[in-house]
């Protein structure tokens, strides 16, 4: 089913609309967060494709681009992409038709929450994948999705990647630093050895001869 939905402008990762559910689970705001963050990597001109579907935990995100909107939403692993796809589409031309002269100018987030109606009342039509209507739509071959690239959410936003990374160099250079400590005391002693082993042995055969000439007198 359809968890989530949200739209966003890619040039500055903007907020235009958003999917309103009424007692949300409480796990929705993490989902929305790492929403804003794939939004946010767009934002940065990467040369990501225009059609994606990015893994996260049980659920998939999936998104189309275009006119510089993104339009995005979050789907069981479960839900069949083409029709994911389909209703993207359908909320691409609705919003396009009502607010597409207006997208470049907004300056607000949510400028346009009322489109939140058109959302609820798409979404419903995709709930079920059983029905006569979305039935269809998945024996239709004139709206192929196979080539789309699916890929991980850390993969995308380089969170995970860099974590591991940083927690290698740090357990790297704790190690060396170990190293180089033992290294250096080793350094330290040999050179205190160096230094005084010769006065060490001439006080020693002084001592000798000291004992020796006692012995004999």
């Amino acid at each position: 089913m359809v968890k989530l939905t949200m739209i966003a402008r890619v040039t500055d990762g903007l907020p235009l609309a958003e999917g309103l559910d009424n007692g949300r689970d409480p796990q929705d705001e993490y989902y929305k967060q790492q929403a804003k963050s794939i939004f946010k990597n767009l934002s940065k001109g990467q040369n990501e494709p225009s059609r994606m579907s990015i893994e996260t935990g049980p659920y998939v995100f999936h998104y189309i681009i275009e006119g510089r909107v993104c339009y995005l939403t979050l789907c069981d692993r479960s839900y069949p992409k083409k029709l994911a796809f389909q209703y993207l589409e359908e909320l691409k031309n609705e919003f396009e038709r009502i607010n597409g002269s207006q997208i470049e100018t907004a300056a607000r987030p949510y400028a346009f929450i009322k489109f939140d109606t058109f959302i609820q009342k798409t979404k419903k039509l995709y709930l079920d994948t059983r029905t006569q209507r979305n039935i269809a739509k998945l024996n239709d071959e004139l709206y192929e999705v196979q080539q789309i690239m699916t890929r991980n959410v850390q993969e995308v936003l380089g969170v995970g990647e860099k974590l591991d990374q940083v927690s290698e160099l740090s357990s790297r250079l704790t190690s060396e630093s170990r190293i180089y400590a033992e290294k250096a005391k080793d350094l330290n002693r040999q050179a205190l050895i160096r230094k005084w082993a010769p006065v060490a042995i001439v006080i020693g055969v002084v001592f000798l001869l000291f004992w020796v000439r006692k012995k004999i007198w």
